[in-house]
């Protein structure tokens, strides 16, 4: 019998993971499936029990889990401790320990955009959820000098902040009306709001009336492949970076986790796109 893993979220039914990690399997001839699981809050425990006992061998976590998750595992890993959220969980010996590999599966995607000296930007993170938390410890733990959380209640933001950042004067959170109105400051803006989102492609997180010249807009949004921010900023001559590549680095680490492989990430982009019709 095959080993089996998962995605725990609520709801699941959307997700492109089982097809990116079924090929996966596939290419590297495990005998393994990958199934997405809708889990309800209260359902949390006894999923993790069947981990625990063998009878799933490793998940990743979506929202609305992966911060309730933490609850029910033995160890966390200290970046996902730092994070305050976890998406990968895998069982050692027994023992279920959780991971996060958003904040590092993003850096690898933006990584080939940014300058030598990422230190020296100016970034904006909009929005002040779980996916912000994982991009904003990633970047001040590059050493990032400047980084503003917006969020559409500031207290969330400066919530945030106090969990994750050490150093205050490199930080600062503001509403989203304030982003807007200094938006020529940043380098780097980084939606990490579902706002934009297949079916509501139409909106915008925020207006890019003030974008800087040759800025860096990241949108961690996929489907679509080019939101309707990301097309306004390409069209003010931005350099612009959709969530595809986040989607497959963070995967692509889980599976390094559960079966100490690397996988083919251009195959996996290929599978995600594909699937999208992109």
């Amino acid at each position: 019998m095959g080993k089996r893993f998962g995605l725990i979220g609520h709801p699941v039914a959307h997700s492109m993971s089982p097809q990116m990690h079924n090929d996966a399997f596939k290419d590297w001839q495990i005998d393994a499936d990958y199934v997405a699981l809708d889990v309800e809050a209260g359902d949390l425990e006894e999923v993790t029990e069947k981990i625990r006992n063998g009878e799933i061998d490793g998940v990743n976590v979506t929202i609305p889990h992966k911060v309730a998750i933490m609850n029910f595992l033995d160890g966390i890993d200290r970046e996902a401790e730092r994070i305050g959220a976890v998406n990968t969980i895998v069982r050692h010996d027994g023992k279920l320990v959780g991971y996060n590999t958003d904040g590092a599966g993003y850096m690898q995607s933006i990584e080939p955009y940014l300058p030598s000296n990422v230190k020296d930007m100016n970034i904006l993170l909009i929005g002040a959820g779980g996916a912000a938390r994982a991009v904003c410890a990633s970047f001040l733990g590059a050493g990032v000098s400047s980084l503003v959380v917006a969020n559409r209640t500031k207290e969330k933001a400066d919530t945030l902040l106090n969990l994750i950042s050490t150093n205050q004067d490199q930080t600062n959170a503001m509403t989203l009306s304030e982003a807007e109105n200094g938006l020529e400051k940043f380098d780097l803006i980084v939606n990490t709001t579902s706002v934009g989102m297949s079916p509501y492609t139409e909106q915008m997180p925020i207006s890019l009336r003030k974008l800087k010249d040759k800025a860096i807009v990241s949108d961690l949004i996929y489907n679509p492949l080019e939101t309707a921010f990301l097309k306004e900023a390409a069209e003010r001559g931005a350099t612009t970076v959709n969530g595809v590549g986040m989607f497959v680095n963070q995967g692509a680490l889980s599976f390094e986790y559960w079966t100490g492989i690397k996988p083919d990430r251009k195959r996996m982009t290929n599978i995600v796109l594909k699937t999208l019709g992109g």
